[in-house]
């Protein structure tokens, strides 16, 4: 009979300081935290397994209970969690008739003689029945998954797993929930970006992004609650573990989304819906960035066509107010004051039920940059950047009209714009560390590695070979400059003349 225990057996895929890749159990992943530089997993799987170990060391700790526990924390992280891992290790077998991990007792294929889903259906980077072959071309006959990629795929899925047609099942006699639907999962909505601040090792990595009791504490109706292998949902009717696994910030990081039970040949499984995990306003996911979008809250998602970085100066917002729901990840509130530091950010983009892409990317920034003052020269210099997109726009429009282009090809310059752009965002951090010292945006290295990327991209999209394109180009290129800010003067004159105007109206009318 297949075995397998997450806090014994290697299942996590880890990178050492000294370069080399293994997997570890949870025992061994946390003994040599220290010794670890980053999880070697695809971006979706990474947040689900920090989620994880953050639920661990949170729950071990039981806490820590403030920002001064937070401080004084990290050296009881490994010995607390050596501890908890042997009290709660029943909790943590992937097969078996006793508690499963992720799993949930008792259900049934609606019809005996189903032959199950096949278990590469969780992985979402296969291609398995209506799945996408983005990431895998090896669709075809059922192939088994190793219990160590089976544990991985199983936590990840759960995190996940976007919503859509699911099979039906019976739990414990029930039918599952959503009659056949299912919900996202609670790290898919809006294809979330989830940040996670990063240390010099994997230890400082948890220990970074530990929320202290009082902070959880407002993240939902449930509190501080109970990791689900502790209080387990058993059926459908247990309304009290059900709430703490949806509204609690224990019970929410390591979620039950989906109704499962692996078959112990790694073949196939039995998968239904779970239980629905609530959004905005009922829960605030930790490690998400809130704004306000038509003065209600909500998550800022990944864009496949807009790169992280123009949107940092959202992520890097710490909370003012409890009654303030803008802020970036929760854990803002564990920057150290004095030194930069690396935020990680992933997602797993979705269009409704498809999966799109993976993306990651990491942003070392200075300390000011958490601050208001810095933020606001960043997204300065990132409006600086917008606008000569936009000049790009029209210079490429004038071009195409005199050319009589169809389509015109915006994308083709704002690709090569953005790509150019992006480069270069070091200087705009740079920038941005030291505001005070900030002129005109077109006099900074920023501003004029901006303007050179849009020459190159309107030469890129707008050739200039043939006289006829030489005559378009030159026409084109007459709208590629920016604006001059409009001065005091200027504009009380504009604001006398129109005054003088409606004057003129409304003795007219009258």
């Amino acid at each position: 009979m297949t075995t397998m225990n997450l806090t014994i057996d290697p299942w996590v895929p880890v990178l050492y300081l000294r370069g080399t890749r293994q997997l570890l159990s949870l025992q061994d992943l946390f003994a040599q935290a220290h010794e670890l530089r980053d999880l070697a997993v695809k971006p979706h799987e990474k947040i689900a397994l920090l989620r994880l170990l953050i639920c661990i060391t949170q729950a071990a700790l039981d806490g820590p209970a403030d920002s001064y526990d937070w401080k004084e924390c990290r050296e009881a992280i490994q010995p607390k969690v050596k501890a908890y891992l042997e009290q709660w290790k029943a909790g943590f077998e992937l097969f078996g008739e006793g508690p499963r991990f992720l799993q949930v007792p008792g259900l049934k294929a609606v019809k005996e003689e189903d032959d199950g889903t096949p278990a590469t259906k969780i992985d979402l980077t296969l291609a398995t029945g209506n799945g996408a072959t983005l990431f895998d071309n090896a669709a075809g006959p059922i192939r088994p998954v190793i219990p160590a990629r089976l544990a991985l795929t199983l936590l990840t899925f759960q995190c996940f797993s976007p919503g859509g047609l699911i099979a039906k099942a019976k739990w414990n006699g029930a039918d599952t929930p959503g009659d056949g639907k299912s919900k996202h999962a609670p790290c898919t909505p809006s294809s979330m970006l989830h940040t996670y601040l990063m240390g010099g090792s994997l230890l400082d990595t948890i220990h970074l992004n530990l929320l202290n009791k009082e902070e959880a504490k407002h993240l939902g109706a449930g509190g501080w609650g109970k990791p689900v292998w502790e209080l387990p949902v058993t059926s459908l009717a247990d309304k009290a573990a059900i709430a703490n696994a949806t509204t609690s910030y224990l019970g929410r990081l390591v979620p039950v989304s989906r109704a499962i039970r692996l078959e112990p040949d790694g073949r196939s499984l039995i998968l239904a819906n779970g239980i629905d995990y609530p959004l905005l306003p009922i829960f605030r996911e930790p490690a998400a960035t809130v704004i306000l979008r038509d003065e209600e809250p909500a998550v800022i998602g990944v864009s496949l066509g807009r790169s992280i970085w123009r949107q940092l100066s959202s992520i890097a917002m710490k909370r003012i107010a409890q009654s303030n729901p803008q802020s970036g990840p929760r854990a803002l509130v564990n920057v150290p004051p004095d030194r930069r530091t690396t935020l990680w950010i992933g997602a797993l983009a979705t269009d409704k039920a498809k999966i799109e892409d993976v993306v990651e990317a990491a942003y070392e920034l200075p300390a000011n940059l958490f601050e208001n003052e810095g933020r606001s020269c960043y997204e300065s210099g990132v409006a600086h950047a917008d606008a000569w997109s936009e000049a790009l726009s029209k210079s490429v429009k004038a071009c195409a009209a005199k050319m009589k282009l169809e389509p015109v090809p915006y994308e083709r310059a704002r690709h090569f714009f953005w790509t150019a752009v992006e480069q270069h965002v070091p200087l705009l951090i740079q920038a941005a560390a030291n505001p005070a010292t900030l002129g005109d945006w077109k006099d900074t290295p920023w501003g004029k590695h901006v303007r050179q990327a849009a020459l190159d991209a309107y030469a890129h999209a707008c050739p200039a070979q043939t006289p006829r394109q030489m005559e378009a180009f030159a026409i084109g290129h007459g709208f590629l400059f920016l604006p001059k800010p409009e001065t005091e003067e200027n504009q009380k004159s504009r604001s006398s003349s129109k005054s003088a105007k409606n004057t003129q109206k409304t003795k007219a009318n009258s």
